[in-house]
């Protein structure tokens, strides 16, 4: 395959996934853009694959085939109540293979150096190119011809690349690891550090900075090794530190770290393509990230140091008691309502009540009544975790709103029903300024006429702490599966 040919495809590709990013904004083209991310990466995969001078074909073909097939059964068998935590352990995987090709560029540049002094010619390269030098170049290929090539300039910008690869990967590869625990509840979700906190951060980057300085004067590979252990840990207590409620900021913001990894991979290979998509990952995560912070009324430099998710006082208690309601009063009340509000929440996608939500909203639409989801930014356990379970049931886009567009509405609003949330509805947000959640924005679901909270039993959210909405005069705790109590109120609403 010409080179030429090769530059056309990667800019094909880069196209569609400029596409595929652009389509995910908007819940009715977000398919068509997972089929624009589809066919871009075939295209890149294809083009590098037979690009000049590339080599192993067969073996690299048998090992996407493993990969894919892999992915395949992951993807089969994962529920989307565990994508969250799929979603971080991939990212782990993008900062693993960000560290291997650093560690890999590295040992390739020895190599490359120790045959240039074998035959004694110099390198890096000189900025007028000898007539040995050029000819002693043609021997080599593949990476190792790009880096053969290279000048004392260009040496050194390799090396800063590759250990901002690994320095970024390896803090996206544990920081991930543990996201992924703290999703899947291997781990604690409570905030934890180890004693010395942030001092411990700020030493360890501290001796990251220090590393690379040894390594740009000449250190050997030991001065690697120092650097990935030192960003591993990073990576890991920086996480810990941070608290469950956050968790959907965290895998936003890890996303932002693997596309930098993966830019800091292109630049490495100098592979153009991967730049780009690196660049594209990175920064949008990162926007994405500010998003949900300013959702949240987070510091966005505070989530990234790892700073947040934690109490400063002593929490308000909780006075009063909750008190259960059966479905046959539930009904009643959506009987006489004139207007709903549905707040669904992470107790929906584990009981995967999604479909038996779709049912409830056609019978009291097909009743006249005026119905209405409101999603807040970071339902569930992942941005968008929420439309994409409401897409799955055929849930009319149009009446899928965010927090912003129907939060002053609560007042007016006859009916609210909390299917598996918590925090995000939780008054004390507002009220307690101890409280972990203090100054996040919530649904204010209290204000409407009556409530009704769909909830397995009395225990606290993913935050840990007690929420004083279903102890207020209005609410009614309807207890159970959310699958199973919807099923049992479908058949009394008229």
């Amino acid at each position: 395959m010409e080179i030429g040919f090769t530059i056309a495809a990667y800019a094909v590709a880069a196209v569609l996934f400029i596409f595929a990013l652009g389509g995910l904004s908007n819940q009715e083209s977000a398919k068509r853009a997972v089929w624009y991310g589809i066919v871009g990466m075939s295209i890149a995969v294809l083009a590098t694959l037979f690009a000049p001078d590339s080599r192993l074909q067969i073996v690299s073909m048998i090992l996407i085939a493993i990969g894919a097939g892999i992915g395949y059964q992951l993807a089969t068998r994962v529920q989307m109540t565990q994508m969250p935590e799929l979603v971080a352990i991939m990212h782990s995987l993008v900062g693993l293979a960000a560290v291997f090709v650093g560690f890999n560029a590295d040992i390739e540049l020895g190599r490359v150096m120790a045959q240039f002094q074998e035959t004694g010619l110099a390198f890096p390269q000189a900025e007028d190119l000898s007539r040995e030098s050029a000819e002693f170049i043609k021997t080599f290929s593949g990476f190792a011809a790009i880096l053969a090539k290279k000048t004392v300039v260009e040496v050194h910008i390799l090396k800063v690349e590759l250990v901002l690869g690994i320095w970024i990967g390896a803090v996206t590869f544990t920081g991930s690891v543990v996201a992924y625990g703290k999703l899947a509840g291997v781990i604690d979700s409570a905030a934890k550090q180890l004693p010395g906190g942030h001092f411990l951060n700020a030493l360890a980057a501290l001796g990251s900075l220090i590393m690379v300085g040894v390594y740009l004067g000449g250190g050997e590979a030991w001065t690697l090794i120092l650097l990935t252990i030192l960003a591993l840990f990073i990576g890991y207590h920086l996480i810990m530190g941070i608290g469950g409620a956050d968790m959907p900021v965290v895998v936003s913001m890890l996303n932002s770290y693997s596309g930098w990894a993966a830019a800091a991979i292109g630049f490495s290979l100098g592979n153009d393509l991967l730049i780009v998509v690196g660049a594209l990952v990175g920064s949008s995560g990162a926007i994405l990230s500010y998003i949900m912070c300013r959702a949240m009324n987070r510091s966005f430099i505070s989530v990234i140091l790892g700073g947040f998710g934690g109490t400063s006082g002593a929490q308000m208690s909780v006075e009063g008691e909750q008190i259960a309601i059966e479905a046959d009063g539930v009904a009643a009340a959506l009987n006489d309502a004139d207007s709903v509000v549905i707040v669904p929440g992470y107790g929906m996608a584990v009981a995967q009540a999604q479909q038996s939500v779709s049912e409830l909203t056609r019978k009291l639409r097909a009743g006249g009544k005026t119905v209405r989801f409101a999603i807040h930014p970071v339902a569930g356990r992942l941005p968008g975790h929420m439309n994409v379970l409401l897409a799955e049931a055929k849930v009319p886009y149009d009446i899928v709103l965010e927090m912003d567009e129907i939060n002053d509405d609560f007042p007016e609003t006859d009916v609210a029903i909390v299917i598996g949330s918590n925090d995000i509805v939780n008054p004390a947000a507002q009220d307690d300024p101890n409280s972990p959640i203090a100054g996040m924005p919530v649904l204010e679901v209290w204000k409407a006429k009556q409530v009704f909270v769909s909830k397995r039993g009395q225990g606290t959210g993913y935050s840990g702490i007690e929420n004083p909405l279903f102890f207020k005069d209005n609410t009614r705790m309807f207890y159970g599966d959310a699958k199973a109590s919807l099923d049992k109120l479908l058949p009394i609403i008229d």
